[in-house]
């Protein structure tokens, strides 16, 4: 996974292999972190009282990496099934679509090329789940409308040491990796492989999850 053209942190180029796993078609949105909220009295995402983030079927956001791990763990209590973030490799084999090298989920045609909406156009912010295509996969949103809180911690050289079969990251740091797209940035669409990370605290509007599963 990487790429030859992209920023350092991407380099080097290197293979991958991760066990099977599952991942979420789409991201978690509003009425699925609703449900938490009322059973488990968590927090309240701050952006619910803001009409352009509180639509239902939008990715939830204003939601912390703390915030996404505890989501999971009480999905894994309601289910009994291994519920958590996916790793980085994780999240990124699954944009890929099951393809080995492609700038985007779809494969390598600009998203301007292919008329995707990065955006709701009527309030600005984040689209509606599921508004453009899925890839490969079936999965829908891994380049557009949210960055996606991963498990791993981040480290921008991770890459030079990274072990090739299931890499989880480095054992500490400062911030957590995300990936994908955010709808407030002006281009609105990531590559496959661009990496971005946060402070696990921070909640912002742009920022939501989705879960893995181990099988």
């Amino acid at each position: 996974m990487g790429s030859t053209h992209g920023p350092e942190n991407e380099m080097p180029l290197h293979e991958v292999w991760v066990d099977r796993y599952g991942i979420g078609r789409f991201p978690v949105t509003n009425r699925e972190f609703k449900v938490f909220v009322d059973d488990s009295h968590a927090c309240v995402p701050p952006f619910w009282s803001v009409s352009m983030f509180s639509d239902p079927t939008q990715p939830v956001v204003g939601v912390n990496w703390n915030d996404a791990v505890a989501y999971c763990q009480w999905l894994t209590l309601r289910t009994g099934k291994h519920f958590r973030l996916p790793t980085e490799a994780e999240w990124e084999r699954a944009a890929r679509g099951g393809r080995e090298n492609c700038s985007y989920p779809w494969g390598d045609e600009p998203p301007w090329e292919k008329g995707y909406i990065g955006h709701d156009e009527n309030t600005g912010g984040p689209g509606k789940v599921g508004i453009n295509p899925p890839n490969d996969l079936g999965l829908h949103d891994m380049s557009e409308a949210v960055h996606e809180w991963c498990s791993d911690y981040y480290d921008s050289r991770y890459y030079y040491f990274s072990p090739e079969t299931n890499p989880q990251g480095p054992r500490d740091g400062q911030r957590r990796v995300s990936r994908g797209g955010s709808w407030r940035h002006r281009i609105k669409f990531s590559r496959c492989a661009a990496r971005s990370s946060l402070p696990p605290d921070f909640k912002y509007a742009d920022y939501g999850f989705r879960v893995a599963l181990t099988l």
